[in-house]
């Protein structure tokens, strides 16, 4: 007994540990930059890392149970999922950054120019008259009642939680496999080695906490005085997402060979 309840200490310490792999760090920075309040950073963690336990407790237990074997394709796939993520949110972070240098912008409208037809704003389509020598409109492009609904629901806690909780759904997908394979060597007995999962991600939610807590620190501390510095941070988090994301799939679908013949995988 008290063997096996060391092995499960061990397991929060691992899964805390988990939490700071380059990917789900990389992840949760592309979210959590520029967020001015420490509770709502851990809150962010607390997200990530629940849809994280939720999927390896998940695809865990079944492999356990049912002694579910992952082919490498599959395996593959699922990292690979990752890899995409981490892409999306990259161009997310750059598209944020550019729609608020298009903002900070003033541009003069020659009177001559002005005049109307209908055009869009994403998926909202209106007419009101603007010029387009030089290119401008009497409301910048997030003054649409689209826009609005989205800030408005952007307010509400479960709205901002939403994203994180589906990537950490994305990265338990990736890591259950791994995570299960480990638990298998060490534990026998099915009901102790589900509890294992659990306790490792009870860690891994913890883990998370107190890395978006801690990058959420700077920015509480200022108070909104650097939005210029907060604003090339989102930069350089969504380059640096939108780069390892690039790097981590070439490394998936050309020398692990999920978009070829021979398919290589090991759970890691």
């Amino acid at each position: 007994m008290t063997s096996l309840l060391a092995i499960l200490a061990l397991g929060f310490m691992l899964g805390m540990r988990h939490a700071t792999d380059p990917d789900h760090v990389v992840a949760v920075t592309t979210i959590v930059t520029g967020q001015r309040s420490v509770r709502r950073a851990a809150l962010v963690g607390a997200a990530w890392g629940l849809g994280h336990t939720l999927t390896i407790l998940l695809v865990g237990s079944a492999i356990i149970v049912f002694k579910w074997v992952i082919p490498p394709r599959l395996g593959l796939g699922m990292e690979m999922a990752v890899a995409i993520m981490l892409i999306v949110l990259g161009i997310a972070n750059l598209g944020g950054t550019l729609r608020w240098l298009r903002r900070s912008r003033t541009v003069p409208v020659a009177p001559a120019k002005i005049h109307s037809h209908a055009h869009s704003h994403g998926d909202y389509v209106h007419t009101h008259p603007h010029g387009h020598v030089p290119e401008a409109h009497p409301h910048p492009d997030d003054a649409t009642p689209l826009a609005r609904i989205d800030r408005k629901l952007g307010a509400a806690a479960p709205y901002r939680l939403v994203r994180p909780l589906v990537v950490g759904i994305v990265h338990g997908l990736a890591g259950s496999a791994a995570v299960t394979l480990l638990v298998l060597t060490a534990i026998r007995t099915p009901l102790w080695s589900v509890a294992y999962l659990l306790i490792f991600g009870i860690g891994t939610i913890a883990g998370m906490m107190l890395i978006t807590a801690a990058i959420s620190v700077p920015f509480a501390l200022g108070k909104g005085q650097f939005a210029r510095f907060e604003h090339g941070l989102r930069v350089a988090s969504g380059l640096l997402s939108l780069g390892f994301g690039l790097v981590v799939a070439y490394r998936i679908g050309i020398v692990d060979g999920l978009f070829g013949a021979n398919v290589q995988w090991t759970p890691k």
